[in-house]
Formats: C-alpha cells, structure tokens, sequence
C-alpha cells in the first residue's frame, strides 16, 4: 500500500503506452509486424521493473536513507520583506536522479509557482534558494517538501515527503530595523535614502574627534588636529564630534482605527506604521534616547513606557506583532487622556494616522494641539499613490477628466492638512506608504539635529 501511494507514472508512460495501442491495432492489419510489437511490449515492461527495483531501495550503504530533504529558514520571518528559504537535497542513489520538488507554502501567499526541477548526481548536496514576501503577521503553516525522484529514463516518479507541517510566525519588519541599524553604525543611512543633517550651532557637549566624512558641517573641521597630519588630503581632516542631548522620551502612537485598514502594496497602513515604528525605536535607542509605544482606536491598546534598557526592543516587537485593526471610529479624546497621565516629561510623539479630508482633521484638532502643548508633536499621515499615478495620467474623455478633477480636491485636502497643522506649530509628514520608514528617521534626525527634543 505505501509502495502504491507513493508511486506516480510520469507523461512519458502514456504517451508509450498509447504508441502500443496503436501499434497494436497497425499489427491487427498487418499481422506480419505483431510480434515485433509484442517483443517491443515486454521490453518496455522490463525497462519499468529495472526502474522500478532502482528507485524502491530503501537506504544506501551503511543504513543511510537513500534520499533527504530538508527546508532551512528563520525561526520568525519579516513582514513586507523578502525572507530567504532554502533547501538542501541530498542524494544517495548510484545514478544521477533527475528530481521535481513541490514545498507546500501556506496558504496566505497565493503562489502556485514553488515547483522546482534539478538534477541531483550520486552523493551531492543540491541547494535550491527561493524567497517568500508575507503581507500579514501573524502564523503560517508550511507543509511538506513533496519530492518526485526518477531515474535518467524518466517513466516512474518516486515520492518523498519530509518536514511534516511547521508554524511560523510572521513579526514587523525585523529585516528592515536589522538593515537601519547596521547602516546606522556603519555610518551609511544615505544608502536608503537618510539625508545627513547639519546640526544648528554648537551648544551640546564636545564628545571626541574623529575623521571628516562627506556631508559634515565644515566649520566642525578642528584645524589643528588636521595640521598634525602629515599632508592636508581631505582624506585626512579631522573634525570635532558633539554628543547629542540624550535620553528624550521618543513615542510611536499608532492609530488602529479603521482609516488605516486601507492597502497599499499588499500591506495595510498599519503594518507600515508598524514597520516604520519598530525601525524608529531602534534608532532612536541607538541614539541614546528612550522609546515608548502607545497604540490606540476607540479605545486605548497596549502602552510600553519609553525606557533604554537591554532586552527593551524585543518588548516592543512583541507588542507591534499582536496588533490588529479595529473597524471603529478613534478615539483622540483617550489618547490625549493617556499620555497626559503616562508621559509626565517633555517628549516627542510621532503620531501615525491618516487624515483624508480637511474636516476629518479639524474634528481631531483639539485634543492634537493639546498634545502639541506639552509636547513635540509629529503627525504622520498618507499620500494616496493611487490618486497621484491618477493625477499623473492625461485624461481622454469626460468621465476621467471628472474622476481627475475629483482626484485633485483629495489631494489638495492633503495639503491643506499641512499647512493648517503648520499653523498651529505641529509637525507633519505627508509620504507615501513605501518611504513611511525613511521619511520618518529623517525627520527624526532632523529635529535631533535642531535641539527641538
């Protein structure tokens, strides 16, 4: 029974098997050329019973089995990003065996692609890489990696079935707080789109002096040090180094409610809030400071106190990886209420959000200027892409000339939003979905950098 269940004819077979039915019936005509037919018959049988003992041996010498695969991948993949999955084929046969592999990926992905083909010669190890892009946090269930072997004649398939079923979580983008935080300390954000901020004046404490780099303030440049050098490249001035003002208390407040359920990419606007917030917090602990969360919609979610201490940012990805959306109105009344009794200190709050209209802002503007009050208040919402590519596009006829003219109002709304929070002295971003994370370090940076916090 095991032997039938994982036994499969390949297409050549048939197409074999009805060359002899034809065959048979030319010989029922010419009678002369059936027993060429029938010597050809019990040939093709016993090429099927040699195929047939080759792929069923059971292990190789010494007991080894004589196929294995098996699938290598994190313990937690990164959602929105492109996480690496590998697998190793190993092959104990005597024959090079031509091989199709199945990985049975879960569900949430939609792919009906992941079938692979190789070669695999006796005693080599094959590796097969692909990569997965998960949109939503939360479990996903692999299943089986379904390998059909066959020998060079290609007419049986032998199934192999290993890794029998996995959970994996999906977290916030952990790749992307891993790839900041290398090119923080590597001195190479530009590389993803970080400007270099001048800092405003002098006033914060001389910490060391270091090599120039491009981009630095030249009056930073210390004179002296570089004459000790032995000749005056550029390559070799030195400049003065300044600490920061350290340990601010940073908030990401994320709203939940149901504006940002809304898909860009694959990805709801609260996964990339998620992601831009998780990436914020990270740098703004390497930068000495403390982070803190606060999540909220009708009511208010979880609260993570800004603290600086070891093991802090695996608490925050823990609590942005349960978070979910709610489909109720938010409530900004709660928010302001909460972090009047949570956060006692002067602080900065990145608030992310998304306004579409004017009066949908102004409904909010009260409790937001009472948070600007006592604090340094970055709203963050979204530009639409799919109005502006909209704008972008000629109009023909009168029915996208008035979906254009609509399209127009949204978009000027937005600005407006802008430029009313500018009013009242609150901060904003308006980005889209996909530079959320760098507009946001950005920013942050820049504030830094102006001894606004």
């Amino acid at each position: 029974m095991k032997l039938i269940r994982s036994l499969f004819i390949s297409l050549r077979i048939w197409f074999v098997l009805a060359g002899f039915v034809v065959a048979f019936v030319v010989a029922y005509a010419v009678p002369v050329l059936f027993p060429v037919f029938q010597i050809a018959f019990g040939v093709f049988v016993l090429l099927l019973l040699i195929e047939l003992v080759l792929l069923y041996r059971d292990s190789a010498a010494g007991g080894q089995p004589i196929f294995f695969a098996r699938r290598d991948m994190p313990d937690r993949l990164s959602n929105g990003d492109e996480n690496p999955i590998t697998l190793y084929l190993e092959s104990r046969y005597a024959f090079n065996t031509p091989v199709e592999i199945v990985d049975e990926i879960p569900f949430q992905f939609q792919r009906r692609d992941v079938l692979f083909t190789a070669d695999v010669r006796p005693n080599e190890t094959k590796v097969i890489r692909y990569e997965l892009r998960p949109t939503r946090r939360g479990e996903y269930s692999f299943g089986s990696i379904n390998v059909f072997v066959m020998t060079p004649m290609k007419l049986l398939k032998r199934r192999f079935q290993f890794e029998q079923g996995r959970l994996v979580p999906v977290y916030p983008s952990y790749l992307q707080m891993r790839q900041y935080e290398l090119l923080a300390a590597s001195n190479r954000l530009t590389e993803v789109g970080i400007k270099r901020i001048r800092r405003i004046g002098h006033s914060m404490e001389f910490e060391q002096v270091r090599p120039y780099t491009q981009g630095d303030d030249l009056r930073t440049i210390n004179w002296k040090a570089t004459a000790r050098r032995s000749d005056t490249n550029q390559s070799n001035l030195v400049v003065n180094a300044y600490t920061d003002e350290r340990s601010q208390a940073v908030y990401c407040l994320i709203d939940k409610g149901r504006v940002m359920r809304s898909p860009f990419e694959g990805l709801t606007l609260l996964d990339y809030a998620i992601n831009a917030s998780l990436v914020l917090s990270n740098i703004a602990l390497l930068k000495q400071d403390r982070a803190g969360l606060i999540t909220f919609s009708d009511r208010i979610g979880q609260i993570v106190v800004a603290e600086r201490r070891p093991g802090h940012m695996l608490k925050i990805l823990e609590v942005l990886y349960r978070q979910k959306t709610r489909y109720l109105e938010t409530d900004f009344e709660a928010l302001y209420a909460t972090v009047r009794m949570q956060v006692r200190q002067r602080g900065l709050l990145l608030l992310f959000t998304n306004f579409e209209t004017v009066s949908g802002m102004r409904r909010q503007l009260p409790y937001l200027r009472r948070l600007a009050k006592n604090h340094l208040l970055l709203v963050i919402f979204f530009d639409n892409t799919e109005l502006r590519s909209l704008l972008n596009a000629p109009a023909h006829d009168t029915e996208e000339i008035y979906l254009k003219t609509i399209a127009e109002k949204f978009s000027y709304e937005k600005q407006l939003i802008v430029k009313e929070l500018g009013q009242y002295g609150i901060q904003s971003i308006l980005t889209a979905p996909r530079d959320l994370t760098a507009n946001t370090v950005n920013k942050y940076l820049e504030l830094k950098a102006r001894g606004m916090i």
